[in-house]
């Protein structure tokens, strides 16, 4: 693709996502709680949507903050959350990032990714999204839909995701940072899947390079 076809991209994605739902921490993020995306990030690594939301809503009703969650022994905050993936580490990471919020941060989620990474458990994807969904700051969150289609794009060449962010950083219009995340991570759950994905249904495939695509539905 042409890299100035991103405007035509974002508008016709923007329009497509709005019949095929939101992802489970954007939903989140509309109680304007960085706490709860936080929590949330990391309760969807390795997890399906459905499972996180289902999970992040049992959790929350017996915690909303980094003191209330720290009153949590690990086994019940395991059982409240269970079956997102990796349950007893994540319910681990929690209670010791509620108790360093406390403790460090005056109980309040940082707005600097470099701070964030400093949290147990907490990576550039879940820093990114804390800093773009809690506190409406640019940033660009990668996750493997992203990294994915904006290789498949032709937009851009990485190999990982932390490749992926820093090109986007580079290249991507600084108007569509927050929500770049959002389109992507819609769209690749729905239609550009990682193996044979919709293209007969793409609305941007006369754009796409279909870098790495060998079988299409």
């Amino acid at each position: 693709m042409k890299d100035d076809h991103i405007d035509n991209i974002i508008r016709i994605l923007q329009e497509e996502i709005k019949s095929l739902g939101i992802p489970i921490v954007t939903e989140v993020s509309r109680d304007r709680s960085p706490f709860k995306v936080l929590i949330s990030c990391i309760l969807s690594l390795r997890t399906k949507d459905e499972v996180t939301r289902e999970a992040s809503k049992r959790l929350f009703i017996l915690a909303e903050t980094p003191v209330d969650m720290m009153k949590l022994d690990q086994k019940t905050i395991e059982k409240t959350i269970y079956p997102v993936g990796f349950y007893i580490t994540k319910a681990k990471n929690i209670i010791g990032i509620s108790k360093t919020l406390v403790e460090k941060y005056n109980s309040t989620v940082p707005q600097e990714i470099d701070e964030l990474l400093k949290l147990k458990g907490v990576g550039r994807k879940t820093a990114n999204l804390v800093v773009t969904l809690g506190y409406k700051k640019l940033g660009i969150c990668v996750d493997t839909h992203v990294h994915r289609i904006s290789n498949r794009f032709g937009y851009i060449s990485t190999k990982t995701p932390k490749e992926t962010e820093f090109a986007l950083r580079g290249k991507l219009p600084k108007k569509y940072w927050i929500i770049y995340n959002d389109l992507l991570v819609t769209y690749g759950q729905n239609i550009c899947k990682p193996i044979s994905p919709f293209c007969s249904k793409c609305k941007i495939e006369k754009y796409c390079d279909k870098v790495g695509v060998n079988k299409s539905r």
